[in-house]
C-alpha cells in the first residue's frame, strides 16, 4: 500500500526559502492598483528544462501604472554547461566580463526580490519551468507565486477571438509591434523583463477600456 499522500511537506529548507514561503501566509492585496507585480525573463543555454541552464535572470517590480527602473534586478549565473550556438541570441559568452554567482546564490537573491508578488512573463511556462528546475536541483520546492502570461493575456484582450487568434504564437517582437512598445535591450534578461512589463501595462489599459480588468481574467496559474 502506498502512503505517499500522508507525507508532510518538507520543512528542512534553508532559512531564506522558509522566509519566502512565509510571505504567502499574508493576505494578498484585494485590488490590482495596490498589488506588487514582478515582470521577469531568463536567458538560457537552450529550451530543454532538464538539460539546459539559466544564464541570467532580469526583472522589474512595480505597483500601479509606472515602472521605476531603479528597482530592477539582474544577475548572471556561472554554468559549466554552455552552448556557443545560443550566444548569437543572448550575447552571453562563457568567459564574459559579467560578475557571475552560483545557482544557489541566484535563487536566494531572486526569491528575496520577488517575495509573494504576482509574476509576469511572456510565454510564462518556459521561464517558470526553468526556475523551478533550478530550485529542484538545489533541493528546494517550486515557486508559489501567481503568474500572468502576457501571450495569453494579449489574446484575451482582442476584441474578437477567432480560431486563428487562439492558435497564433505571439512573440515578444509581435506584441511590441502590436502595442507600439519600444524594444529596449532586446534579448537581454533585464531588457526583455522591462519590455514585458510595458506590454503588460498596455494590455491592462486595453482590458480596462473593455471592462475586463478583473483578477480572474489576468491570472494564468
Amino acid at each position: 500500500m502506498n502512503f505517499n499522500w500522508f507525507r508532510k511537506e518538507k520543512t528542512d529548507y534553508p532559512d531564506f526559502y522558509l522566509a519566502y514561503l512565509e510571505g504567502f501566509k499574508k493576505k494578498p492585496k484585494s485590488n490590482i492598483e495596490e498589488t506588487r507585480f514582478v515582470a521577469f525573463d531568463t536567458e538560457t543555454t537552450g529550451f530543454d528544462r532538464k538539460e539546459d541552464r539559466v544564464l541570467s535572470i532580469g526583472a522589474v517590480s512595480f505597483v500601479g501604472k509606472s515602472i521605476p527602473v531603479s528597482n530592477s534586478f539582474e544577475l548572471y549565473i556561472h554554468q559549466d554547461i554552455f552552448k556557443s550556438e545560443t550566444v548569437k541570441i543572448h550575447g552571453i559568452r562563457k568567459n564574459s566580463g559579467y560578475k557571475k554567482v552560483t545557482e544557489m546564490e541566484a535563487i536566494q537573491a531572486f526569491l528575496d526580490y520577488i517575495k509573494n508578488s504576482v509574476l509576469i512573463a511572456h510565454h510564462a511556462g518556459f521561464d517558470k519551468n526553468m526556475i523551478n528546475e533550478m530550485l529542484r536541483r538545489n533541493g528546494l520546492g517550486k515557486l508559489k507565486n501567481k503568474f500572468i502570461d502576457t501571450g495569453v493575456l494579449f489574446k484575451k484582450s482582442k476584441h474578437k477571438i477567432y480560431e486563428d487568434t487562439l492558435q497564433k504564437h505571439y512573440s515578444l517582437d509581435d506584441l511590441c509591434k502590436e502595442l507600439n512598445v519600444l524594444k529596449v535591450d532586446r534579448h537581454t534578461a533585464s531588457g526583455d523583463a522591462l519590455i514585458t512589463a510595458m506590454i503588460f501595462l498596455k494590455i491592462l489599459a486595453r482590458l480596462d477600456k473593455q471592462k475586463h480588468l478583473k483578477w480572474g481574467y489576468l491570472l494564468h496559474g
